[in-house]
């Protein structure tokens, strides 16, 4: 199969050059699509240093192919572990994702399809074992949200949406993975500075971000005695395709712009703290959210 060309691929100029200004731009396909973006997401920092911290490792990511997700998996791949990748449709993002991840030398399957669907997270848990014979690192990470004025505007239909791609698919993930994780395992789950700041447009969204961080707490303790580690990450604004699909061009171009930094953040910023949480550096760490904001202050 041919790959497509790597425009998105980081210099070292691009990150010493963050932030990056976003000009207006808007998508009408949920969750976005990365390669459509201007500027692309920066999703790799080539000075990055490995140091096999994951060396033989299988990782399910799930959103992988584009966004947060892709830059832990490029961390991932350059720490040795192979990546399983589970997406909606976003299809040439994916494409791009995994060829990245040959080029650095690790395997890559993707699984495209809908994880609110039960029966298709049994069969990206199958496939994985099928593949690679052991599962080391769930990181649940995908998500949705959509834009409302107000709770009149949101539809009883995108409320169910939004709380089964969020937080159901989550559940049914980890559920399916616990059988074949085992001492040493790690869950990491992605959730947001909304579930603690809340969003006066993410009514629906930040909802689901509450319950995945009681969600993060509550399973680390029913899982400490199997010593599988649960922790989670918390973004502040980040420049990903959520982005672009969901606010107004207006908004997009001044994204970030109320944080203590003054900027939003790239994706290629949050991945040291992923393989810090699947990595033995954090062997006594579980229960806990990094708070990756940009100075936003949280109560965790």
């Amino acid at each position: 199969m041919k790959y497509p060309k790597y425009p998105y691929y980081s210099s070292k100029e691009e990150c010493k050059q963050v932030p990056v200004p976003f000009p207006p731009q808007a998508q009408s396909v949920h969750p976005g699509l990365e390669y459509l973006m201007n500027p692309r997401p920066i999703s790799e920092n080539p000075t990055y240093k490995a140091a096999n911290k994951l060396k033989g490792k299988v990782a399910i990511i799930t959103g992988g192919d584009s966004g947060i997700g892709r830059a832990v998996a490029y961390s991932f791949a350059k720490e040795g572990a192979n990546l399983v990748i589970p997406y909606y449709n976003e299809h040439e993002d994916a494409n791009e994702t995994k060829a990245r991840i040959e080029q650095l030398g690790q395997q890559c399957l993707l699984l495209p399809g809908d994880l609110t669907d039960e029966r298709h997270v049994q069969f990206v848990i199958q496939q994985t074992i099928q593949t690679f014979g052991r599962l080391d690192i769930l990181v649940n990470n995908h998500a949705v949200q959509y834009r409302s004025e107000s709770i009149l505007d949101i539809s009883n239909e995108q409320f169910d949406r939004t709380f089964k791609t969020n937080i159901y698919a989550y559940f049914y993930l980890t559920k399916a993975a616990l059988p074949y994780l085992k001492k040493g395992s790690s869950v990491i789950m992605t959730t947001s500075v909304t579930a603690y700041e809340g969003h006066e447009q993410l009514l629906d969204y930040s909802s689901t971000q509450g319950a995945r961080v009681a969600f993060i707490r509550s399973l680390s303790l029913t899982l400490a005695h199997k010593g599988i580690r649960v922790n989670g990450v918390a973004p502040g604004p980040i420049w990903t395709p959520l982005t672009v699909s969901t606010f107004i061009p207006e908004e997009v171009s001044v994204f970030g712009n109320t944080t203590p930094m003054k900027r939003a953040g790239q994706p290629f910023e949050l991945a040291p703290a992923y393989v810090y949480l699947a990595s033995n550096d954090s062997k006594y760490v579980t229960g806990q959210v990094l708070h990756v904001n940009g100075g936003m202050i949280t109560s965790s």
